[in-house]
């Protein structure tokens, strides 16, 4: 087989020439349950968990998951069972989390355009804290918690104008971006919550972007929110938590990959000599939580030679993983068997959907034929979460490995059942006008 890309993780292995996840083969679990396919290692999650708890137990923490990295409900209920938390976007993530058995005291609700549905939804459900990212909204939290008769625990989210150096679209923490508010705009929002008797300031938040592979970045935006956190403390407005967002890069191809350890080290230091070592840091990751645990497998349908190129033509596409059309994101893609019988060639691997974008990985040297399964890793983060029936392709259906044990952990559903919401019968007079 090809050598050119390494195993995403530690629980996946080449036994015999056939790819395993754990102890399960990978060409088994695509036989039975048909391509495209995605298939999860728990222990390679819960050791990226792990990761996380072991830089920060010397410290008040909390790690709340970002759900819309991967949002099954199997992978939600398993990180839940090991005291996580999640970070939330929407109401349609809360009430998962909530159904997942999350502990709402440990939920964070980001996002720039909280509708008033879902604001008196986490108001009642009594989530840890909103992430306020603007003005309007905290005006909105005020008028609704006191409809309700919640008082809203509320972080205002800072946009420290810090270049994350990582992709245009994934980069949040520029003034230029849409997300959060200037310190100078947050310190006035800050006073207006102190004297608002429905808002409880109990935090500060600020996430700079995703997939970063620098602790730099980090370490500007914590200095920038600590001077802000000199001024609440002299106006009298004391905090419990910092919450750093996410955005801890994994590696794909050869980039370079944050220690936890230093990182957490860094900023706890920072804090600590500025008389806030106190407070309990929060982190949001879901990439880094997830990516390396997953496979997306595909089956091969056709081998095409042109003039200039070979295309591995596949049943899967950018429907199943959008990564490579939307951000030009390197994929790594794997033989599942090994066929030393065959020569080495270079592929473009696409798919079937009618766009010249639909590629999963471009010039790719692999030894493999009409029929054979492929699989692209690192596939755990954005790639579920993401899919599509753009052309009316149904989604797929999701394995997770435990050891020598795997489950369904969602079934391919037919694909009639895209279009039942759509049929006459369901349309109602009234809906008719």
């Amino acid at each position: 087989m090809s050598t050119q890309t390494a195993l995403p993780g530690s629980h996946f292995s080449y036994r015999h020439g056939e790819l395993f996840c754990e102890n399960i083969s990978v060409k088994m679990l695509a036989r039975r349950y048909g391509t495209p396919l995605y298939v999860y290692s728990q222990a390679e999650i819960l050791q990226a968990l792990a990761k996380y708890e072991n830089s920060l137990k010397d410290w008040p923490h909390l790690i709340c998951y970002a759900v819309k990295a991967n949002s099954n409900f199997s992978i939600l209920q398993l990180l839940a069972q090991h005291g996580c938390g999640f970070d939330i976007v929407s109401g349609g993530e809360l009430l998962k989390v909530k159904a997942a058995g999350a502990d709402m005291g440990k939920v964070t609700y980001s996002g720039v355009g909280k509708t008033e549905e879902e604001i008196r939804l986490a108001l009642r459900s009594e989530i840890k804290s909103f992430n306020v990212e603007s003005a309007s909204e905290l005006n909105r939290l005020s008028r609704l918690a006191a409809q309700v008769s919640k008082q809203a625990r509320i972080s205002i989210r800072i946009n420290p104008d810090v270049n994350a150096h990582t992709h245009p679209y994934i980069s949040t923490g520029l003034k230029e971006n849409k997300f959060g508010v200037s310190p100078q705009v947050a310190f006035s929002l800050y006073r207006q919550a102190k004297e608002d008797p429905w808002l409880c300031p109990i935090g500060i938040d600020c996430h700079i972007g995703s997939q970063l592979t620098e602790i730099s970045p980090y370490i500007q935006a914590c200095e920038t929110v600590v001077n802000l956190l000199d001024r609440l403390t002299r106006e009298g407005i004391y905090l419990e938590h910092i919450d750093f967002g996410g955005g801890v890069g994994v590696r794909y191809r050869d980039e370079p990959v944050i220690d936890l350890a230093a990182l957490t080290k860094e900023l706890h230091t920072i804090l600590a000599q500025r008389g806030y070592g106190h407070l309990s840091m929060i982190f949001e990751p879901g990439r880094s939580i997830v990516a390396s645990s997953g496979l997306l497998i595909g089956q091969v349908q056709y081998i095409k030679t042109t003039e200039t190129k070979n295309f591995l033509i596949s049943d899967t596409a950018m429907t199943e993983m959008i990564r490579p059309a939307l951000y030009q994101a390197w994929m790594p893609i794997l033989e599942v068997s090994a066929k030393p019988q065959l020569q080495e060639k270079l592929y473009d691997i696409v798919g079937p959907v009618c766009e010249s974008s639909d590629w999963l990985g471009k010039q790719r040297a692999l030894k493999i034929a009409e029929g054979d399964y492929f699989a692209v890793a690192m596939a755990g983060a954005y790639g579920m979460s993401m899919a599509s029936t753009y052309n009316c392709r149904n989604l797929p259906a999701e394995i997770l490995v435990d050891r020598d044990r795997y489950r369904q952990i969602r079934r391919r559903l037919p694909v009639e059942d895209q279009w039942a919401a759509e049929m006459p019968e369901t349309i109602t007079e009234k809906a008719l006008g």
